[in-house]
């Protein structure tokens, strides 16, 4: 049987938003306003999804209505209200003294988690002021709704968490994601300025991967990011990965400039750091064929062509071997550089 054939009258009614349709059905004793279709979903959950007020408004008020319904995803009507943006509507909803806020889907999330990510800042504004509702709840990725919106870019949102005390923006996920390294992953610059404003706030936290949000930001080429972080006074700028990569030797890599500037301008950075091949920022570069990288690294009084990799092989005879001329003729023109 479809899902259309499973509707009743009653569903189809607050599905078209016709009020008038919908009082006349709740009129009769027989009718039961709680069936759903065959995804879960009951006349008052369509309605508050689709933001049909006046349908809202009288299926409230029908005693025979449960509003904490859930589909088989686990929703409810304020919850498909919430992602949607519905203000009139979670209104109504939160006003009715049978409606539970925090009643978590089949992926743990809460209505709140779902206005966050979408960044209804007034939906949110609203579920806050109720005090029952759990602002830091972890769904069963460990995600908060902070985590959702600072993903999702979600500034205003973001503001709000901030400003409140029952709110750890320090809460990593099951990846060891926090909200700072997803927006800097996002390449979020507005909320990741936001997030280090915060003094509660650790840029350090180690993520999927042993990545932090700076070496996020860094493979990203986000160099706007990248300088928001590094002005952060707690970063530590050469934690490395699992894989032994460091920001720098993830920018050198792929080739970013910029990115690679601005690091090298950090005096806490050391360009020398090998990840587990053994290779150095330099050497990911020339690997890569990033000329320009390879020449600010060079110009850079720190850094040490010598270092071999992890067989032994220097960087020249690396490119003597490819026949990389342009790169031993550079590297022979180091002053440190061996001629042998």
């Amino acid at each position: 049987m479809t899902g259309e054939a499973t509707r009743t009258p009653l569903l189809w009614a607050a599905l078209n938003r016709r009020h008038e349709v919908v009082q006349l059905l709740l009129e009769h004793e027989d009718v039961n306003p709680n069936i759903p279709d065959n995804s879960g979903r009951t006349p008052l959950s369509w309605a508050a999804g689709k933001g049909h007020d006046e349908v809202v408004k009288l299926l409230l008020k029908c005693q025979k209505v449960n509003p904490n319904i859930m589909d088989d995803d686990g929703r409810t009507p304020l919850s498909w209200a919430a992602e949607r943006g519905h203000f009139g509507v979670v209104q109504l909803l939160l006003e009715h003294e049978d409606v539970n806020p925090n009643i978590q889907d089949s992926s743990g999330r809460t209505p709140f988690s779902w206005a966050a990510e979408e960044g209804h800042d007034e939906v949110v504004k609203l579920l806050l002021k109720c005090q029952n509702v759990h602002s830091d709840i972890t769904d069963i990725f460990s995600r908060t709704p902070l985590s959702w919106a600072a993903e999702s870019g979600r500034f205003g949102v973001v503001q709000l968490l901030l400003g409140r005390e029952d709110v750890n923006p320090n809460i990593p996920d099951d990846y060891g994601e926090t909200p700072l390294s997803w927006a800097a992953r996002e390449g979020h610059d507005e909320v990741v300025k936001l997030l280090l404003k915060c003094q509660n706030v650790n840029p350090n936290i180690t993520g999927w991967g042993g990545r932090t949000a700076l070496l996020c930001a860094a493979q990203k080429g986000d160099d706007r990011a990248v300088k928001l972080l590094l002005e952060g006074k707690d970063i530590t700028p050469d934690i490395q990965d699992i894989f032994g990569n460091t920001p720098l030797s993830m920018a050198a890599t792929f080739g970013y400039d910029g990115v690679v500037k601005l690091l090298l301008k950090c005096q806490k950075v050391n360009p020398n750091i090998t990840n587990r091949a053994g290779r150095t920022p330099l050497w990911l570069a020339a690997e890569g064929g990033h000329f320009g990288v390879v020449q600010l690294l060079l110009e850079h009084e720190d850094v040490n062509p010598n270092i071999p990799n992890c067989n032994g092989q220097t960087l020249l005879s690396w490119a003597a071997a490819n026949s990389n001329g342009d790169l031993v003729q550079v590297l022979l023109a180091q002053p440190q550089y061996p001629r042998q």
